[in-house]
């Protein structure tokens, strides 16, 4: 979620008036607009390393807007995470379905494991370029919401998993293997506790160890 740094952030900014020149007029937000910049704010504060949990007070005061013009658009701090949570989902998958896509479009006995491999990298990608929705995926920024925020996350990884799982089945049987549905389960499994790792280490670090540290090495080794 990139910063518009030229969309009005404020609800209120009073224009300093000099003599008669004309007031100047307050720009409303288009609608949807102010969502997106609460949670672009959301995203920002979270990725500030060491941030504490960060308060409907604090959102506000950053925004330069009252509290009670958060639950306009959001009816709680939750469904403020959801909204993270619902841009994470879409990003992601969305490119997932494009790297199946391609893979698809060429077959081969190794396009699963680049399928695979793809797939990694573009969530740690993803990841380092959103530390703040890092926090969200490994549920340090949920540790104190509503429990159903972390078990959104959780399924996302499980589809992470089982998306994986489905592209290495069939390079796992072009190889000849005696038990693919087994050795997909495994690999995907342990890929997707690289991934997860990964993520804990650079939130861990204050964004200073790049989930996509020696990837290609890694990636290697696994696949």
């Amino acid at each position: 979620m990139q910063d518009d740094s030229t969309s009005p952030l404020a609800e209120d900014v009073p224009a300093d008036v000099a003599g008669d020149a004309p007031r100047a007029t307050r720009k409303r937000p288009k609608p949807g607009e102010r969502r997106v910049q609460i949670l672009q704010a959301l995203a920002e504060m979270l990725q500030q390393p060491g941030a504490e949990r960060i308060t409907t007070a604090a959102l506000a005061a950053r925004l330069s807007v009252s509290e009670a013009a958060l639950y306009r658009h959001f009816a709680s701090k939750a469904q403020m995470f959801e909204g993270l949570i619902e841009f994470i989902e879409q990003t992601v998958f969305s490119l997932v379905n494009q790297i199946s896509d391609r893979e698809q479009s060429v077959p081969d006995a190794a396009s699963g494991s680049r399928h695979a491999a793809r797939v990694v990298a573009m969530v740690l990608q993803f990841a380092e370029k959103n530390p703040g929705m890092t926090r969200v995926m490994v549920g340090d920024a949920l540790v104190f919401e509503n429990e159903r925020l972390q078990q959104r996350m959780n399924q996302f990884f499980d589809k992470i998993e089982a998306t994986l799982r489905q592209g290495l089945r069939g390079s796992a049987e072009a190889s000849g293997s005696a038990t693919p549905t087994v050795d997909t389960q495994v690999l995907a499994s342990a890929l997707t506790a690289f991934v997860v790792g990964r993520l804990h280490r650079f939130a861990r670090s204050g964004f200073k160890r790049a989930p996509t540290e020696h990837l290609d090495a890694s990636l290697a080794l696994m696949l």
